[in-house]
C-alpha cells in the first residue's frame, strides 16, 4: 500500500456544497491543507509544479489508519427462512474463464464451496471433498448441480455446448450433511477465491434433479422453485434478481460485467434488449474494483465565495505527500467568467490507473531525475483497480471505471511517458498546461467537467460565450455529446484544443454511481474488442462502440476526427493559404512565419501523438476552413483501423500517407456560434513554450478574446 493516498466522493463541487475525502495512511498522524493547482509539470524546463495554499475548514492534522482495498466481484444473497423439507437441487450454469490450477470459486456458504477446475468440478464440505473427472475447458459452459439428500449429496456436471473431441460429462457423491444455506455466494465463497467467467440461471429447486437434462428454468413448473436469480432482470443494476415465490434478491458486489451471452446464445439478436434469456448472464472477475468503500476521513464545505478553479487536497505526513484533485464550479445557477474549461473527467476516469507497458529503467530514471514527479505508479499498485485499456486476469477486457478509489494517473506530476523532446504528460497534469496559459493571459475561466454536463447539460454550457476543450476529451455519453451539439447549434463558441476528441461512446447510470461503462466494439483503435453480441452497454442499452459508426462522426462537432496515431511525437502545421483570407486572418493577428508550433512540452511539436482531419464525407461542415496542415510526421505514424478497408500493401513509394495529417480549422455555426479546432493531443503542450510568449500562445488567445466578444 501507498504510505499515503486518498480520494474523493466526486471529481467536481459547486461553491457552497461540500465534497468528502477518503484517506488511507500507514502514518499515525498527518496533515491536510487546501492547495489550489495552478500547474502540473515537473520538467525543469516547463511552467513548473506550481500550488498556492487557501484555507480550509478540513486544514490541520488528522489521525491516520490504513484502510483496506478488496477486489474481486461476486454476488451475495440472503436466504431468510430457507428450510427444505427432504430434497433439494441448486444448479447453476457456469463457463469459466480462468483454468489456471487454482480452484474457481463457483458459490459457496456455511462450511461449503464449489468450485470449478481444469480438471473437473469440485465440492467441499468441512473437511470432505468430492471431484467430478470430467476436464472443463476455458469458455465453454457446464450445468453444475447438487442434489442434496439425506444420504449425502450428489455433484454433477453437465456439458452444454456440443465440443467435438472433447468430455464435460460426470458426477461424484459425498456422504456428508450439506447445510442449509442462510446466506449464498455466488462467484465467490468464504473459504476464499473468487470466480473468473460467467454464470447463469442459479436455482434452488425442491426435489432431486439428477436425471433430467439441462435445466431451462422458465419451463419448470413453479411448485419447484425456491429460488431463480434471473441475471437477464435489472441490467442496468447491482440487484440480482430472485424470480422465486420468497424474492430472496441479493447484491452485486464490485460491479461484474452484465448482459452477457449465455450458454444458448444463438446470435439471432445482437442487442440483448431483444432477447434478454440469451443474455442472462453475468462475468466475474477476480480483479473487478467497483467501490473501495473507504470511511471518510475529513469533509470540505466549500465556500461560496471561492473562486472556481483546480484545487487539491494536499495531504503530508513526513517524507510521503499525496494531492488528490478536484474541481470548484461557481455557485448553482451561476457563471462567474466568459469563458469555461471543461475539463475531460469522462476520460481520466475511463483510463483510470492505466499501465500503459512503458514502466521501465528510462521511465523511473526520468522521474527519479524531476522534482514534483509523482512518485507511484500502477505497475507497483494494482490493488487499485484496473483501467479500461487493460485486460482481467482471464483475458477478457475490462468494461467498467470507477472514481470511488485512488487514481494514480490522475495526479499532478504523473509522467505518461519519459518523452526525449518534452514533458510526457497526458490527460490531468498535460491539460494544465492550458489552465496555466489562461491564467498567464489574465483570461478569466471558470471550469467545469464532464460529469456536470452530463448532469446540467446545455444548461450549463449555455452560460459561458466560451467553452474550451483540453488535449484528449476523447470519451462521450450521448448526454455530454448531445449537449456540446446543442451548445453550438444555439450560438455557443467551442474551442477544441486537443486530438482525438469525441471518438468513443461511454455510458453512466445514476442507479451504479460513479462508474463508466465502455464497450469497445467492432473497430477504432481499442485496447480490447467486445465479443460479437455484447457491444450494447448494460447501463443504458445503447449501441457501444465509436461514435462515428452510430453517424457522429467527431467531424460533425468539432469540423475534425480521429485521423491517424503515432509515438508520443510533435511536428508542426503550415498554414494553407486559406487561412489569408480576410474573414479569418484575425485568427493570425501577430502570428509570425507559416510554420507553426514546431516546438512544445508534448513530444517536441504541436501536431503530434494522435491527429484529426477534417472530411465532408464524415461531416466537417461545408463552410469548415482549413487554416492549416500538419507536416513531417515520423514513419510509425499510422492511419486509423476505422479507415482501413483492406491491408495496406507495400508502398512503391515514400510518398505520406494523405490521412496522416491534423487540419486546424474554423466554421461558424448559426445564431452567431463558432467553432475552433487544432486536432492534435499535443497541441496544448506548445502554449507554455518560452514562458507563454509564442507564436501558438498569441494565435489562441486571438481566437479566445474574439470568441468571448
Amino acid at each position: 500500500m501507498i504510505p499515503i493516498i486518498g480520494y474523493a466522493d466526486a471529481f467536481s463541487v459547486r461553491a457552497g456544497g461540500r465534497i468528502a475525502f477518503k484517506v488511507s495512511s500507514a502514518h499515525a498522524q498527518y496533515r491536510a491543507e487546501l492547495v489550489r493547482i495552478r500547474s502540473a509539470d515537473p520538467n525543469p524546463k516547463g511552467p513548473g509544479m506550481r500550488f498556492e495554499a487557501v484555507p480550509a475548514g478540513f486544514a490541520g492534522d488528522h489521525a491516520g489508519r490504513v484502510q483496506a482495498v478488496q477486489s474481486g466481484s461476486f454476488a451475495r444473497i440472503g436466504l431468510d427462512g430457507f428450510a427444505p423439507e427432504g430434497e433439494w437441487t441448486f444448479s447453476v450454469r457456469v463457463q469459466p474463464w480462468l483454468l489456471d490450477g487454482r480452484a474457481q470459486a463457483v458459490a459457496g456458504w456455511d462450511g461449503v464451496a464449489l468450485h470449478a477446475t481444469a480438471e473437473g468440478a469440485v465440492l467441499r464440505v468441512g473437511g470432505q471433498e468430492c471431484r467430478v473427472a470430467a476436464p472443463m475447458i476455458e469458455r465453454r459452459w457446464y450445468e453444475l448441480r447438487l442434489v442434496v439428500g439425506a444420504g449425502g449429496v450428489r455433484l454433477i456436471q453437465r456439458k452444454l455446448q456440443t465440443d467435438w473431441g472433447s468430455e464435460g460429462d460426470g458426477s461424484a457423491a459425498l456422504a456428508a450433511v450439506l447445510p442449509v444455506p442462510r446466506e449464498v455466494l455466488l462467484a465467490a465463497s468464504a473459504e476464499g477465491g473468487y470466480f473468473n467467467g460467467r454464470l447463469e440461471h442459479p436455482m434452488l429447486l425442491r426435489g432431486a434433479f439428477a436425471e433430467a437434462g439441462p435445466l431451462e428454468p422458465a419451463s419448470l413448473p413453479r411448485t419447484v422453485l425456491h429460488a431463480w436469480w434471473d441475471f437477464s432482470l435489472g441490467q442496468d443494476t447491482d440487484i440480482v434478481t430472485d424470480r422465486g415465490p420468497h424474492r430472496w434478491h441479493g447484491t452485486l458486489v464490485n460491479l461484474p460485467t452484465r448482459a452477457m451471452r449465455g450458454a444458448f446464445w444463438t446470435g439471432r439478436e445482437l442487442n440483448w434488449r431483444h432477447a434478454p434469456d440469451e443474455y442472462a448472464a453475468i462475468h466475474f472477475h477476480e480483479d473487478d474494483l467497483y467501490d473501495c468503500g473507504w470511511e471518510t476521513d475529513f469533509s470540505f464545505d466549500v465556500p461560496a465565495d471561492l473562486p472556481s478553479g483546480v484545487y487539491g487536497a494536499r495531504l503530508r505526513a513526513g517524507k510521503d505527500e499525496d494531492i488528490v484533485p478536484f474541481f470548484v464550479l461557481p455557485p448553482a445557477g451561476t457563471a462567474t467568467a466568459k469563458v469555461a474549461l471543461l475539463f475531460s473527467t469522462y476520460t481520466y476516469q475511463v483510463y483510470a490507473n492505466y499501465h500503459r507497458g512503458n514502466y521501465d529503467e528510462a521511465y523511473r530514471e526520468r522521474r527519479a531525475a524531476w522534482p514534483g514527479s509523482y512518485p507511484h505508479h500502477p505497475g507497483d499498485n494494482p490493488q487499485f483497480g484496473l483501467s479500461t485499456y487493460n485486460w482481467h486476469a482471464d483475458g477478457s477486457g475490462v468494461a467498467h471505471s470507477s472514481h470511488l478509489r485512488p487514481i494514480i494517473t490522475f495526479r499532478p506530476g504523473y509522467l505518461a511517458y519519459p518523452d526525449a523532446r518534452g514533458s510526457g504528460l497526458r490527460h490531468f497534469p498535460a491539460d494544465m498546461h492550458l489552465a496555466a496559459w489562461l491564467d498567464a493571459m489574465g483570461i478569466a475561466w471558470d471550469a467545469i467537467t464532464d460529469h456536470d454536463v452530463e448532469a446540467e447539460g446545455t444548461d450549463l454550457l449555455a452560460r459561458y460565450k466560451v467553452v474550451l476543450t483540453p488535449s484528449h476529451p476523447e470519451y462521450q455519453s450521448l448526454g455530454t455529446l448531445d449537449a456540446l451539439r446543442d451548445y453550438t447549434a444555439e450560438g455557443g463558441r467551442l474551442v477544441y484544443l486537443g486530438g482525438n476528441g469525441f471518438y468513443w461512446r461511454v455510458a453512466a447510470n445514476p442507479k451504479v454511481p460513479g462508474t463508466l461503462e465502455l464497450r469497445r466494439t467492432e473497430s477504432g483503435t481499442r485496447a480490447w474488442a467486445a465479443d460479437p453480441g455484447e457491444y450494447y452497454h448494460q447501463f443504458d442499452g445503447g449501441y457501444g462502440g465509436l461514435w462515428r459508426r452510430q453517424d457522429r462522426a467527431p467531424q460533425k462537432l468539432a469540423g475534425v476526427g480521429f485521423s491517424a496515431q503515432g509515438r508520443f511525437e510533435g511536428s508542426y502545421y503550415r498554414r494553407l493559404p486559406e487561412s489569408f483570407a480576410p474573414e479569418v486572418a484575425w485568427i493570425f493577428d501577430g502570428v509570425e512565419g507559416e510554420v507553426i508550433g514546431d516546438f512544445g512540452f508534448s513530444g517536441g511539436g504541436a501536431a503530434g501523438f494522435e491527429l484529426d482531419r477534417a472530411d465532408p464525407l464524415l461531416g466537417s461542415p461545408p463552410n469548415t476552413v482549413v487554416l492549416c496542415r500538419s507536416e513531417g510526421h515520423q514513419a510509425h505514424f499510422g492511419v486509423t483501423p476505422e479507415d482501413v478497408l483492406q491491408p495496406r500493401e507495400n508502398k512503391m513509394s515514400n510518398a505520406p500517407d494523405p490521412l496522416i495529417r491534423s487540419d486546424m480549422v474554423y466554421f461558424t455555426t448559426a445564431r452567431g456560434g463558432a467553432v475552433f479546432s487544432v486536432g492534435s493531443i499535443t497541441f496544448c503542450g506548445s502554449l507554455p513554450w518560452n514562458n507563454f510568449d509564442n507564436q501558438v500562445s498569441r494565435m489562441i488567445r486571438n481566437v479566445v478574446t474574439r470568441f468571448s466578444e
